[in-house]
């Protein structure tokens, strides 16, 4: 029994900041941005929110699309770097505002790669057979982790929330075919939020040292994210007697377009292959590939029955593919 998406759709904050904002802010340009990362503007979360709160607009976004009570859910499995707190999980703020009470829940922490994470545990457990309906979301405000006198880093991450609902596929040659998930910590350092667990705990020194924000090495991430989502996109076509031909969209993790071309180009990949939305939003990082996948349907750029593969890179070093026969 194979797991398929049968809902889509996401969630964004009403506040704009453009790189004409970012200019009054830091020492950059929008030229400057635009040229590298391929950002005209992302979303920021208000105060007093987290999270959670796009997160469940995401999934009653869902529900309502399917028609479907909160009640009627079986699981809640949340991808996220920023949770509302540390404790409890972010599942158990959104089950708590759904009125699912009659689910159970955790979040999965996978950086960038988180979605695809929660996206293959989510459907385990539909091919178990043990669930029926599981709510998978991705959702990041990671607003709230980034130091904004810091041009590296500041001008590329966004918040949104994207979620999907997995059930079983009705008929076999449909939903998620395949997928490759894969971990390398010795990439830890570069891609970090330094301090805030148990080895840093938080401090006086911690906060002046603005250790609580993300630390990247963009060479670095750059060059393992053009690899691993060739890899693992190759793999999987491979592995399943495709070529790139087949594929009807690829959504790939928006990190960077410089990033998603290289990636194309280098699967030799088309244009009307490649669902880019980064201009828009910036990285969302775990919302990135269902607020991708949302717009992609609601744009009927995917049909029913069109094969799509979904890529990801992030800290960690974590990467993965997910092939899926789109079922909407």
């Amino acid at each position: 029994m194979r797991a398929m998406i049968t809902a889509v759709s996401h969630y964004v904050p009403e506040q704009v900041l453009t790189n004409v904002d970012l200019e009054k802010m830091v020492n950059t340009t929008d030229e400057w941005i635009t040229s590298r990362t391929g950002i005209k503007e992302r979303r920021i979360l208000g105060q007093n929110m987290g999270t959670s709160y796009m997160a469940t607009h995401a999934a009653r976004n869902v529900l309502e699309q399917r028609g479907l009570s909160a009640r009627e859910l079986d699981l809640i499995v949340v991808a996220t770097v920023t949770p509302d707190m540390s404790v409890p999980a972010a599942a158990a703020l959104i089950q708590n505002k759904l009125g699912a009470d009659n689910c159970g829940g955790f979040d999965i922490n996978g950086g960038c790669s988180g979605f695809l994470c929660a996206l293959t545990t989510g459907a385990q457990f539909i091919e178990s057979g043990r669930f029926q309906k599981v709510m998978v979301i991705g959702a990041d405000t990671m607003s709230a982790v980034i130091n904004f006198e810091d041009r590296d880093t500041c001008v590329l991450f966004g918040d949104a929330a994207g979620a999907v609902l997995l059930e079983p596929a009705i008929h076999s040659d449909q939903g998620i075919e395949d997928f490759e998930l894969h971990l390398d910590g010795s990439g830890a350092p570069y891609l970090n939020i330094p301090a805030g667990g148990s080895l840093q705990p938080a401090s006086h020194a911690t906060v002046d040292k603005k250790l609580h924000y993300v630390h990247q090495d963009g060479k670095k991430v750059f060059k393992g994210a053009v690899k691993g989502m060739k890899t693992v996109t190759g793999n999987l076509l491979k592995k399943n007697g495709l070529t790139v031909k087949d594929i009807k969209l690829f959504i790939p993790h928006q990190a960077n377009k410089r990033i998603i071309d290289a990636v194309a180009n280098s699967l030799n990949l088309n244009g009307e292959q490649v669902c880019i939305n980064i201009v828009d939003y910036g990285n969302t990082t775990s919302a990135t590939i269902p607020l991708a996948m949302s717009e992609a349907y609601q744009n009927n750029m995917m049909q029913k029955g069109d094969r799509i593969i979904l890529a990801a890179f992030g800290a960690g070093f974590t990467w993965g593919g997910v092939l899926l026969k789109w079922a909407l």
